[in-house]
């Protein structure tokens, strides 16, 4: 493999960094794959012991049986258990009663830019609000396999709300707060759901976001819904149908405050919630996770990849209507005792400093984001995070796409100031949980600016070609999963009601094997490096490549804060790459640069994918969890339709992008 790699930067497979706070836990590889290895060729033994550690009500009979339908797994079958009780019931028995839970900051600042609002909860705080909402929601006819939509803003309420539907052993779906009234019913529809809960509204950028009108939009599309419970976390007038609608607050005003409801005992084919992807076209495919394997995988990974302490303050900056907000802000964190950090809105309002100020504010210790918030946070310089305290930082992990090498080293050097481990942590909405990554809480191998790290134990992958065949290292394939794992998609279906439909999407490409739809490259170290979607591919004058592989490239510049490429037809090169690029604060668009970054790709790929154009713009069109949406891209500069973009953060980047091409045209000519 050339010295330039996938991602059109060096990839610096033999560079290895030891950060002086974690010299204690570094093991070489060879060390670390011979535990890995052990734990592989004894699947059932390993994990068994792994789920010892949790407290069930009755322990499983069997770790592993496969399920009524293809390629579906029961994990501790016979075992029951409730992942509320894990959460909150087993802490409030011991000194973690008072320890606090949640640290919730709303977006609204002063004239000082402090924070107007501010709620801390305790473990036993949390325990007695997610009794009373159960007992609450019980009255109402929630009861075990019910079915709940949950359409809320990031508040505490929310993590709240899931534990106490967790409780009563219902079966509920989150729904992203910045979907549309169209795509919440769409949920709701598939699901079934009688109930919903919802707020009347939130903050985001300045703004009101009217929630409580949007979901009654999606009950006039949808009529299966029988209750809708609202937060009030604006104190706002909103409609309210009568018989129907009923305030959080005048349903708890009914209940004791000591109010207790036994968790109910969940076998392993129950539900704990379906979760669906938000995929750009087609309908959302609803993953469903247990409370059986998915506790024992979030159990391991809260222990290896974060390596958690009763002394850590956590902040993960998902939302929770993502997957990683339901594993890594509510379910993991809490089962582990922690003291998480929620804060309601964006990184950049009303400064770009917001997240380092919340850091400096509580103290984080460890912290878990995106790659897409990063580059979006380096166009703004170093001044904003040098300006507040980060000392307390000693372990930092991303999360949602692969990490440019250039990022990973700010977060490493500038945020981290070079003392705390920085992983990438791979893994799906369907795997539940982490499975590729580093691991400083169990053997930290030495860190490689812009790997996801060795898989975890107890999980196979492999790199394989368009055959199956697994691939040397060194060599770009497609990523599988050979050997099932807890947290997988679990019974009855896999995908909810759809086990047809969940065998052709995962593992039809490579039968016997989990398809990721993800490529990767593994390093003669075992380590993994997922290169992106297999599907987001260009085909230039015959030749493959990912987007990401052009977008790191010129990530790698250092006049670039952000990238996305496209494709558009060539009539020679059949596809044709088209780049467009945020600068960072302090470098300016110009025919220079421009012929500079095509030079840039030149020395890395060759003339073949020196972009066709390269568009200068203010901000890239994304989804509101982050997700650069290159179709619409692609549909501007094909003067097509822009289809659905109800997920879109900012519409106004559209037309920016349309200006800007334009304007490129008219140059052209």
């Amino acid at each position: 493999m050339s010295s330039e790699g996938i991602m059109g930067e060096p990839l610096p497979f033999e560079e290895r960094i030891v950060p002086a706070s974690h010299s204690g836990k570094v093991v070489d590889p060879k060390s670390y794959f011979e535990l890995h290895r052990a734990a592989v060729e004894d699947l059932e033994g390993f994990w068994g012991r792994v789920a010892e550690e949790l407290e069930w009500f009755r322990k499983w009979d069997r770790v592993l049986v496969p399920g009524e339908h293809p390629n579906v797994y029961r994990w501790f079958v016979g075992g029951e258990i409730n992942v509320s009780h894990l959460c909150l019931d087993r802490h409030v028995r011991t000194w973690r009663r008072n320890k606090v839970a949640i640290i919730w900051e709303g977006e609204p600042v002063d004239e000082r830019g402090q924070p107007r609002e501010r709620r801390v909860l305790t473990y036993f705080d949390l325990w007695r609000l997610v009794n009373r909402i159960a007992h609450a929601l019980r009255r109402l006819g929630v009861s075990r396999g019910e079915r709940v939509a949950i359409y809320m803003p990031m508040v505490p309420e929310l993590p709240a709300v899931m534990l106490a539907c967790a409780r009563l052993g219902a079966v509920f779906t989150v729904v992203f707060s910045g979907f549309t009234g169209e795509n919440l019913a769409m949920r709701m529809r598939d699901l079934g759901a009688r109930y919903l809960i919802t707020a009347d509204g939130f903050y985001r950028r300045g703004r009101v976001i009217e929630l409580k009108k949007i979901a009654d939009e999606a009950i006039r599309l949808y009529d299966g819904i029988r209750k809708v419970v609202v937060v009030s976390r604006l104190g706002a007038d909103v409609p309210m149908t009568d018989g129907r609608d009923v305030f959080l607050d005048d349903l708890l005003a009914e209940v004791p405050v000591n109010a207790y409801v036994e968790p109910e005992r969940m076998t392993c084919d129950e539900p704990l919630y379906v979760l669906y992807t938000s995929g750009t076209t087609g309908k959302p495919k609803g993953i469903i996770h247990d409370h059986h394997g998915y506790s024992v995988l979030l159990h391991a990974t809260m222990k290896w990849v974060f390596d958690i302490r009763d002394e850590d303050v956590y902040f993960c900056t998902a939302d929770i209507g993502w997957v990683t907000g339901h594993s890594y802000v509510v379910f993991g964190p809490l089962m582990e005792g922690a003291t998480i950090v929620m804060y309601e809105g964006t990184p950049d309002y009303p400064a770009p400093d917001r997240w380092w100020s919340i850091v400096e504010r509580y103290g984080v210790t460890i912290l878990y984001t995106t790659p897409t918030a990063v580059r979006m946070l380096i166009r703004f310089g170093d001044e904003h995070v040098k300006r507040h305290d980060l000392s307390t930082l000693r372990l930092i992990h991303s999360v949602g796409e692969p990490i440019n090498p250039s990022a990973w080293r700010w977060l490493y050097e500038v945020v981290g100031g070079g003392r705390c481990p920085v992983g990438s942590t791979w893994w799906q909405t369907e795997t539940g949980g982490i499975l590729i990554s580093h691991a400083p809480g169990l053997a930290l191998v030495p860190l490689k600016p812009g790997t996801n790290g060795p898989p975890l134990p107890g999980i196979e992958v492999d790199v394989v070609d368009e055959q199956g065949r697994s691939l040397p290292a060194g060599s770009k394939g497609f990523l599988v999963i050979k050997r099932p794992w807890p947290g997988m998609l679990a019974p009855p279906t896999g995908m909810w009601g759809d086990p047809e439909g969940y065998n052709r999407v995962y593992w039809s490409r490579f039968p016997g094997v989990y398809y990721t739809g993800d490529y990767a490259i593994r390093d003669e170290d075992g380590y993994i490096w997922v290169a992106g979607r297999a599907d987001e591919v260009l085909k230039v004058a015959g030749h493959r490549i990912g987007t990401y592989e052009l977008e790191s490239a010129l990530v790698a510049h250092p006049s670039v804060a952000e990238s996305a490429v496209v494709g558009v037809p060539d009539e020679v090169k059949g596809e044709a790459p088209v780049a467009f690029v945020v600068l960072k604060s302090g470098h300016q668009p110009s025919g220079e640069l421009k012929a500079e970054l095509m030079r840039w790709i030149r020395e890395r790929y060759g003339p073949i994918m020196v972009p066709r154009e390269v568009v200068f713009v203010r901000a890239l069109p994304k989804t509101r969890s982050g997700k650069i949406m290159r179709r619409l891209l692609r549909a501007v500069l094909m003067n097509a339709p822009l289809g659905d973009v109800t997920t879109l953060e900012d519409e106004a980047t559209v037309e920016e992008i349309k200006t800007a091409y334009e304007e490129l045209r008219r140059q052209i000519r």
